[in-house]
């Protein structure tokens, strides 16, 4: 029969239980609790499916619909289709068993109904402060996927690309962004969701009064013309979307836009629908943006 003395000595050896680990990650919506290893990944965020490919990260789910051609190889069979950007498929959600889901803008009135499945995270970027607010996102992933070194890196460069473009852009003169679709042009001013253009990545604004509204303020080509800017950057959101109909940059070939500065000069820019309008704020979007930017005000391939 064991001592009492040697009995409590035998305890004190016993392996003690194992819980599994986790971290806890602050985004959006507040905080969530996830495994410390996260295997199963689904988006409904393409800006962060945009950065977890950069970074090498499997992705097992993501929604329908076009996307950059970089991402293109996510509509394959072999990555789950889990509904829109806007309605999510619960059961395909189920079905995957994911130990990770990630919302933003378009997906986040869903966020209750898909943390009731999985954990899930909030990582929409905010208009106001977006380059921080996207690097803050692109950190967060490194955090949950063991990337913190990759990321870092890919943020040093970000950063500095940036510093030159606004530089650049300091004196390349004013500019305007339009979007097109349907036929239809919008544009977009600093505050605005693409306002980035004008108040982080420096280009001085043509119009600085513009409604900043999520849809853009509805122009005419007489606005185009009187506000005369020497740039014209188009967004083309029927190519974004796939939506088909005539490129941006033929709704606004006509006698008044071409009477502009930015026309007259050959200074119109298509910026990359794909990048701006669905994965703005992934880290690979951002810098192949900054960089066609920079390579558009200077004119240097």
């Amino acid at each position: 029969m064991l001592t009492a003395g040697l009995a409590l000595g035998l305890v004190g050896l016993a392996p003690l239980p194992v819980f599994a680990q986790e971290i806890s990650v602050r985004h959006a919506r507040g905080e969530t609790r996830l495994p410390k290893t996260v295997k199963t990944v689904l988006t409904f965020d393409m800006a962060s499916l945009d950065t977890l490919d950069a970074l090498g990260v499997p992705v097992a789910g993501v929604p329908t619909g076009q996307k950059p051609p970089r991402l293109a190889k996510y509509d394959g069979a072999g990555t789950a289709k889990i509904g829109s950007l806007f309605e999510p498929d619960y059961e395909a959600v189920n079905a995957a068993q994911p130990d990770l889901i990630i919302v933003s803008g378009r997906a986040a009135p869903k966020y209750a109904e898909l943390a009731a499945i999985a954990p899930t995270i909030d990582l929409s970027v905010r208009t106001e402060r977006f380059v921080d607010s996207a690097v803050e996102n692109a950190q967060t992933l490194g955090r949950i996927f063991g990337r913190k070194a990759d990321v870092q890196g890919r943020v040093d460069r970000l950063r500095a690309s940036i510093a030159e473009l606004r530089t650049i852009a300091a004196t390349a003169g004013r500019g305007l962004l339009v979007l097109t679709t349907g036929g239809k042009v919008t544009a977009y001013g600093p505050g605005s969701r693409f306002g980035v253009l004008h108040t982080e990545y420096g280009v001085v604004p043509a119009v600085e009064t513009l409604d900043s509204a999520n849809h853009g303020q509805a122009i005419s080509f007489e606005f185009i013309l009187k506000t005369n800017p020497d740039w014209l950057f188009v967004m083309d959101r029927d190519a974004a979307i796939g939506a088909g109909g005539r490129p941006g940059r033929q709704i606004l070939d006509n006698d008044l836009v071409r009477q502009t500065t930015a026309w007259k000069k050959g200074q119109v820019v298509d910026l990359n629908a794909g990048n701006w309008y669905i994965a703005s704020g992934g880290l690979a979007a951002m810098q192949e943006d900054v960089d066609a930017l920079g390579t558009a005000l200077t004119g240097k391939s």
